[in-house]
C-alpha cells in the first residue's frame, strides 16, 4: 500500500514546486500568509472586524473570487466561517503561486535557437 502512495506524494510535489522554487513565488506566499494573518487577527481578537476579509480576497484573486462566486449561490454566505473562508483563501493563493512560479519558469528558460 505504501508502494501507491509514493508516486501520488511525488506527483503532487512537482505539481506545487513551482509555487517555492523562486522568489517571487514566495514573496507572493508570504503576502498571502499576512493578509490571511490580519484576516484572522481581525475575526478573533478584534471587537471589530469591518472589511477584514477583502484582504485575503483581494490578494488571492482571481481564483478566491471564482470560488466564492461559484459556491455562494449553492450554499449562502452562512456556512462560510473565517476558518474556510482562510483555507479557501490560502488554496488559492497555492494556485496563483504554482501559476507565477511557472511563469517565472518560462521566463527564465531561453528557448533553444537554431544555429545560423
Amino acid at each position: 500500500m505504501e508502494r501507491s502512495s509514493r508516486p501520488r506524494r511525488r506527483s503532487l510535489r512537482t505539481l506545487l514546486a513551482p509555487a517555492t522554487d523562486n522568489w517571487l513565488s514566495r514573496g507572493y506566499l508570504a503576502v498571502v500568509a499576512a493578509s490571511i494573518g490580519f484576516f484572522l487577527y481581525a475575526a478573533y481578537l478584534s471587537p471589530d472586524v469591518g472589511f477584514a476579509g477583502i484582504w485575503p480576497l483581494m490578494t488571492t484573486a482571481p481564483f478566491s473570487v471564482l470560488a466564492l462566486l461559484l459556491t455562494t449561490p449553492v450554499a449562502g454566505v452562512e456556512w462560510l466561517s473565517p476558518i474556510v473562508f482562510s483555507a479557501g483563501a490560502a488554496a488559492a493563493g497555492l494556485v496563483n503561486a504554482t501559476l507565477l512560479g511557472l511563469v517565472v519558469r518560462r521566463v527564465r528558460t531561453p528557448e533553444p535557437r537554431p544555429a545560423a
